[in-house]
């Protein structure tokens, strides 16, 4: 049951058990570590869909990332979590798959934030409607792995820094996966 402030992240210690919980922008100001997840859907091409964040956003706003990656709040799993904000800023329902976790530390660019994360990372497939919020999201496209790789290559500074720690890891995952689509 979720008994704190909405924007409440949890924070963790190395191995991510739960250490506590305080305001999202506390953690990032202070680089506290803390958990968080990020979400990867793919099409039936083998497409990825990314964001591109608002250009409101506290940080990284306007820069492509993953197709959605936020904080469970104290009290919610993260599994739980994925599925919520998945369809709350996109609009996308399907189930997801838990790839791998990972921890990562990053001064956010152009900022005195700091990403700590313990990242659980999570995988779906979906080809249906997209309904993004546009309060969160200025626009989506699916694109696949070689204009990704090289739109990465030729425009790094276009991208969000935890998507660019870990687009290799997934993709290299999703291809350890049995044949899906028309790949």
């Amino acid at each position: 049951m979720i008994t704190e402030n909405p924007d409440s992240v949890i924070l963790v210690d190395e191995d991510d058990n739960p250490a506590g919980s305080c305001e999202k922008l506390r953690a990032h100001e202070e680089g506290l570590l803390h958990r968080a997840f990020s979400i990867f859907i793919f099409n039936n091409k083998q497409e990825l869909l990314l964001q591109k964040r608002h250009a409101d956003k506290y940080h990284s706003p306007g820069l492509w990332s993953n197709t959605c990656c936020s904080h469970p709040r104290p009290g919610e799993s993260t599994e739980t979590a994925s599925l919520r904000r998945l369809r709350e800023e996109v609009g996308i329902d399907c189930p997801v798959t838990e790839a791998f976790v990972f921890h990562y530390r990053a001064r956010l660019e152009g900022s005195d934030l700091v990403e700590n994360e313990i990242d659980h990372v999570f995988t779906g497939f979906y080809d249906g409607p997209i309904s993004y919020d546009n309060e969160e999201i200025e626009e989506v496209k699916w694109i696949g792995r070689d204009d990704l790789m090289g739109d990465l290559r030729e425009n790094p500074g276009n991208y969000t820094i935890w998507f660019k720690i870990i687009i290799d890891k997934v993709l290299a995952y999703m291809e350890s996966l049995p044949v899906r689509g028309n790949r």
